[in-house]
């Protein structure tokens, strides 16, 4: 499998790119602010061609470039209907910081031509790949996480977390949409369940693995053994 990534725009959002190996179709995994450069490269270096763009939630940082990613390769834009408001308003899921730094721009948001809804458990059999959601709602009401059957590096299988959940930390839960008691139900209903060697890739910051954030994430280990933790969460 080829993942390629790299963070995107002012608040560094991991954008992936991920095909069964050069010169196939591809995904294109949250592509943020400024992203459409970044991918345009993979896809010209890999010689690939993106057939869907994936958002594991509405959030800006996250899909600011999903319109015109899909639009330049006619690829479809999936997201869970929950969070679908937010690709054309995007100031609907915004923090008052961040709303008020985008507000002294011009900025217009559309959604693109062509975009399915996710649904929890389903299978999708995009680009020569097998790809499982789960809704994993708590960061916003449509978040949810993408794992792909991985063969290499001792990872039984790849997800892409969003901002579910990071190296040491976990999504915020503050902001419209969030809901703090909601994201502990997900992460011990759809984090902990799943084997340790499941290889993550967040929507911020370095790669990791559910074993490790099982043993080491202040957040997950507070559910495991009611320890107390007053760690700051992450995201946009």
């Amino acid at each position: 499998m080829l993942i390629a990534g790299f963070p995107a725009g002012s608040w560094a959002a991991n954008c992936y790119v991920v095909a069964t190996g050069p010169g196939t179709e591809c995904l294109v995994v949250d592509p943020g602010q400024d992203a459409a450069v970044g991918v345009a490269d993979i896809v010209a270096e890999h010689r690939l061609k993106p057939v869907a763009v994936l958002l594991t939630h509405g959030h800006v940082d996250h899909m600011w470039s999903v319109t015109p990613v899909s639009g330049a390769y006619d690829a479809t834009a999936w997201i869970h209907p929950a969070d679908r408001h937010l690709l054309a308003d995007p100031m609907a899921g915004l923090s008052r910081e961040s709303a008020a730094m985008l507000l002294g721009g011009r900025y217009e948001f559309a959604e693109p031509d062509d975009v399915a809804e996710l649904d929890d458990g389903q299978r999708l059999e995009l680009a020569g790949l097998e790809v499982f959601v789960d809704h994993t709602p708590g960061h916003t009401q449509g978040s949810v996480t993408f794992r792909a059957p991985y063969d290499d590096d001792g990872a039984s299988a790849v997800m892409f977390s969003g901002d579910l959940l990071f190296e040491g930390s976990i999504g915020r839960t503050d902001l419209p949409g969030g809901d703090h008691a909601t994201m502990l139900h997900t992460l011990r209903a759809k984090v902990l369940t799943l084997p340790d060697d499941v290889a993550v890739l967040p929507g911020h910051g370095g790669q990791t693995s559910i074993g490790r954030e099982r043993a080491t994430n202040p957040f997950l280990r507070q559910l495991t053994d009611g320890e107390s933790a007053g760690h700051v969460t992450r995201g946009l």
